[in-house]
């Protein structure tokens, strides 16, 4: 079996759902009735150590641009008018790209392709004739449909989108969504795709050399990173504010001040989920990375805005059902007053009901029963 796995960009958030995708995968046919050879290709702009310092099974890795993404200045501001720019330059040359994909996809014999969320996926394996299922939770044409002057900075590349978006044979569309209007493939609603600590929080403190009855807050702003005065805030905090190598460089840290690198987690069996359950608070944007992650391991989310990023209104709206978060604007998160939001945010009730996690183990049975049947269903088999 090859699973061939397109995966945007933009964010970590489609990377880190598209590697517990992988994991899981791998490890339902490892453990399965019948032995099954599994060969995952990945094929993204989204930096190798980021997969390679989560997966648990071998990949080939792929370093190809999939997609145009948004144009960001930093986590909390993105560029339209670079974003429609870049989008007219991808999408210039955009038969050519399917063309040599549909090469590619043949060459390397792929049984079915999953696409997070780049629309030259679709196109690709439907001319090469393999399946292909969408992932996510947005399609691209409707984020760029909430940008006034895109269409006339990029005329016609909504369009080409959408038209890619069509050809896909199954979509997977998680919580927290929006767009999806330009498939005509059946959609499966599966339940959030989020990597979950296997620690727990009193295990990951434990590995972490954290207190266990210490108040932590995480401060995660993905990797565009926003320039924060981490140290001063610290000093500002009753709270231990931990943080990663993205977010703090060299310098004198205030006694409260964490801050793990990628080697230190590394060294300690730790994976970025695991910071995530041992913290009390994540103060973040509201990505569906990180919001995912926070509901999968029970943190809270203190969220800031995120500038006009179309999902954010949806976000917004739906996730206090979900999970106990409260807002804090940019002016007082970059002045660092936090303490009282962070306080009034750890006094909530949590929401009475805590959605499923398990979209991984779903999809992973709809890409083994795609990669089974798939051919015979595109030829007409059924």
């Amino acid at each position: 079996m090859v699973v061939v796995f397109y995966v945007s960009g933009h964010g970590f958030g489609h990377a880190s759902r598209s590697i517990e995708l992988i994991n899981t995968l791998g490890r339902q046919l490892l453990e399965g009735d019948r032995a099954v050879e599994l060969t995952t290709v990945v094929r993204t702009s989204a930096p190798e150590w980021f997969f390679r310092s989560s997966i648990r099974v071998p990949i080939q890795f792929h370093h190809v641009d999939t997609d145009s993404g948004v144009a960001q200045i930093d986590s909390l501001r993105l560029d339209e008018h670079e974003t429609a720019t870049l989008a007219r330059g991808f999408y210039a040359d955009f038969d050519d790209r399917v063309s040599r994909e549909a090469s590619t996809l043949r060459r390397l014999k792929a049984s079915v392709v999953v696409a997070d969320i780049p629309p030259l996926a679709s196109a690709a394996a439907a001319l090469a004739r393999i399946p292909v299922l969408l992932m996510g939770n947005f399609t691209w044409d409707w984020i760029y449909e909430g940008y006034p002057s895109f269409e006339r900075r990029a005329p016609g590349v909504i369009g080409r989108i959408a038209d890619a978006y069509a050809q896909a044979t199954r979509v997977l569309r998680l919580p927290l969504h929006g767009g999806f209007k330009s498939v005509r493939a059946p959609i499966v609603d599966i339940p959030f795709i989020a990597r979950r600590s296997t620690l727990g929080r009193a295990g990951a403190r434990e590995v972490l050399g954290l207190a266990h009855e210490a108040r932590i807050v995480l401060g995660s702003f993905g990797g565009h990173g926003v320039e924060l005065r981490y140290r001063e805030i610290a000093k500002t905090l009753p709270f231990l504010l931990a943080v990663t190598d993205f977010e703090l460089r060299d310098g004198d840290i205030p006694d409260n001040l964490l801050r793990f690198s990628r080697a230190d987690l590394n060294a300690r069996g730790c994976g970025y989920e695991d910071l995530v359950a041992a913290s009390d608070v994540v103060v973040s944007k509201p990505g569906y990375g990180i919001v995912s992650e926070c509901v999968a391991n029970g943190t809270a989310l203190l969220y800031t805005d995120r500038g006009r990023f179309r999902e954010h209104d949806i976000f917004v709206n739906e996730m206090p059902a979900i999970l106990r978060c409260r807002h804090i604007s940019q002016d007082d998160l970059q002045a660092g007053r936090w303490e009282k939001p962070l306080e009034a945010l750890l006094r909530q009730p949590a929401p009475a009901k805590q959605p499923p996690t398990d979209g991984a183990e779903v999809a992973a049975a709809e890409v083994k029963a795609w990669a089974d049947s798939g051919r015979a269903w595109l030829a007409g088999g059924s």
